[in-house]
Order: structure tokens, then C-alpha cells, then sequence
């Protein structure tokens, strides 16, 4: 059975891989190129291999310059007993509305590396970039890439769940039973109560989408943010809040809870 441990960031590993099968670990060959042509690591250094969903162990590195080429199935050698990492309760979503250029790309790189558990792309009746057909379907499949390279980045053993393109509606379905709350100026401080939370564009949420559902609304700060900034700051203060590091306003302190 696997043995519930800590976090894989703590064995000092030099990198993480996703696998899938962790008795047999082989990383695909972009993973394999990373590990072999770009970190350059040596014979005997120290790798992470996890699935994604919690499970992970500590493996060594069996290639190396001058050491002739290995192939990826004979690249890592298990080193460690099978770990689970429990997912962090309650699971924190953030969804938001797409900027132009680059922005989404970062948005979900950042969300990826505060922990959130599911990054969900919107759309809004004020949104400027529209992902539609084939285009959504790329856009969509790029941030899915964006957010695994992230995670391996920052040795996460869950991958976040990213989905798109949706609308309020959906959003709030797909959550439940956990309320769906509004970054909005003027609103509630956040908190782990409303863990989901849907950032807007930059000309901000419409009027017909704050009223008639019924959302909470919750404020970031005295500030007008950027819609990219508000969305990090959305991720990073509500999982700051589950894992215990800030406390809930009002009240004390509250320590990190986790579970399947």
C-alpha cells in the first residue's frame, strides 16, 4: 500500500516527471530530453516520478554524458517506496476570463505553482478574447501543457485540472456543492467557504452577470486589478487560507487540512 508523506519538494530531487505507471517509470521523450540534454544530469542524481494524482517516488537518473545512450525505459531506476501526497481540502478552482497575447499562459503557470486544483478558462459578456472551435480546442490543450510543465516545475504531485470554455452557468455546475463566488471591488473578504472563485475581464464583470444568479461577491483589495493579476491573487489567497498560512478575517488562524 502506498505510505501517505510528505511533499516530494522536501526530498530535494533535481527535477519531477510525470509517469504512468510508477512500478515501471518511463518518461515520455520530451521529459526524457529535459532531463538529459537540458538539466544535464548525472548517473546517480535523484528524480521524483509521479502519476499526477498524488502518487509518487523517488528514482534515480541512469543516463548521463559518457555514459552511452540509455534508453527512456531504462532512464530511471526506482529508488524509494510508493507515497501518497492526499489532495488539499477544500479543492480551490479559479476561473477566468482569457486577456490577449500571452496572459492566459502565465495566469495558468502561476495558478499551477500557488497549488489551485482546478483552472477553468471563461467566457463573459464582456470578454474581448472569444476562444471558439478549433481555436478553443487548441488554446484549451496549450494551458493543459502550460500547467504541466509548472507543476513539474514546482514538484507537485496533483496535476491541476484545466477546462474551458465555459460560462458562469456551467462554472457554478461544475463546482457544486460549493458556492461560486465573484471577484469583485467592494465585496467579502475571501475565504475557504466559497473556495471557486471566477475572475472577469478587464472592463470587468456586466451587470446582468453579477445580479440575477446570485453570486457572492468577494473583494481583492482597496485596488482595481488587472484581470491576470486578480486571478493569481484569487489562487494564491485562497489556497494561503486552506493551507493554514493567513487567517480568515475575523477569526484565528486556522491550520491546513487535507484528505482524498
Amino acid at each position: 500500500m502506498p505510505e501517505e508523506v510528505g511533499h516530494p519538494a522536501s526530498v530535494g530531487a533535481a527535477a519531477l516527471v510525470y509517469v504512468r505507471d510508477l512500478d515501471h517509470p518511463v518518461p515520455d521523450p520530451e521529459d526524457a530530453h529535459h532531463l538529459t540534454r537540458v538539466l544535464r544530469l548525472r548517473p546517480g542524481e535523484p528524480v521524483v516520478a509521479g502519476d499526477g494524482a498524488g502518487r509518487w517516488r523517488l528514482c534515480r537518473f541512469r543516463g548521463g554524458r559518457g555514459h552511452g545512450a540509455v534508453a527512456p525505459e531504462q532512464l530511471l531506476g526506482v529508488d524509494g517506496p510508493l507515497s501518497v501526497l492526499p489532495r488539499a481540502r477544500p479543492p480551490v478552482t479559479v476561473g477566468f476570463v482569457p486577456a490577449k497575447g500571452d496572459r492566459p499562459e502565465w495566469v495558468v503557470q502561476k495558478l499551477t505553482e500557488t497549488g489551485v486544483d482546478r483552472i477553468v478558462v471563461l467566457h463573459s459578456v464582456r470578454s474581448v478574447v472569444r476562444w471558439e472551435g478549433e481555436r478553443r480546442a487548441r488554446s484549451v490543450e496549450r494551458l493543459r501543457r502550460v500547467a504541466r510543465e509548472a507543476a513539474a516545475q514546482s514538484r507537485c504531485p496533483w496535476l491541476p485540472d484545466v477546462a474551458g470554455v465555459l460560462d458562469l452557468a456551467a462554472l457554478a455546475a461544475l463546482v457544486a456543492p460549493a458556492p461560486l463566488a465573484l471577484a469583485h471591488p467592494g465585496g467579502d473578504p475571501p475565504s475557504v467557504a466559497t473556495p471557486a472563485m471566477a475572475v472577469g475581464p478587464e472592463g470587468g464583470w456586466d451587470d446582468s452577470e453579477l445580479g440575477p444568479a446570485g453570486y457572492q461577491v468577494v473583494g481583492l483589495g482597496p485596488g482595481i486589478l488587472r484581470s491576470e493579476t486578480a486571478a493569481v491573487a484569487s489562487g494564491l489567497l485562497l489556497c494561503a487560507l486552506r493551507n493554514g498560512l493567513v487567517a480568515e478575517a475575523g477569526g484565528p488562524r486556522s491550520r491546513p487540512r487535507s484528505g482524498r
